[in-house]
């Protein structure tokens, strides 16, 4: 019987900290995100910053998910991303998500900017909005490693 109480407190302590935040979401950093490239373009004239664009199936796509909470939402990207004008071109199957207007505006950024149509990928954009690079996928491991040299190769070739 102690084995069975001490197996469900232990189970109920990993439930309480496997929550992000009090409401079980995770907590997003202080990052400004773009959804109009036009906007992004003008700001990264003004700024002389790498325009980073997210593509991203925010309500189906696993793997979009756990790299937005392992990568996007970490301390170390909030730091990386004020090297970037940011942008999320976000195709979720909800409704309710986007509205309309801004699902046509992001079906043209996939078509020109994320042709293979893979979630999630990121690519990197100048100016003039001439790809730069471009990196897709995230794995079940969760590592990050590829995601941070990607980020890094644009902060130093500065």
């Amino acid at each position: 019987m102690k084995r069975v109480i001490l197996l469900f407190t232990l189970l109920l302590a990993f439930q309480a900290f496997s929550q992000d935040d009090y409401y079980g979401e995770e907590v997003e950093p202080n990052l400004e995100w773009y959804t109009d490239l036009e906007e992004a373009k003008a700001e990264s004239i003004r700024t002389n910053k790498t325009i980073l664009m997210y593509f991203t199936g925010s309500d189906w796509c696993a793997p979009c998910k756990l790299l937005k909470k392992d990568f996007f939402s970490s301390e170390k990207f909030e730091e990386k991303s004020e090297n970037f004008i940011l942008v999320k071109v976000d195709m979720p199957r909800r409704m309710d998500i986007i509205t309309p207007e801004q699902k046509e505006k992001n079906k043209v950024l996939v078509q020109k900017f994320n042709k293979e149509g893979s979630f999630p990928n990121i690519v990197a954009l100048n100016q003039n909005l001439n790809i730069l690079g471009e990196l897709s996928g995230y794995t079940f491991l969760r590592e990050t490693d590829r995601h941070f040299a990607f980020v890094d190769s644009f902060i130093s070739s500065k």
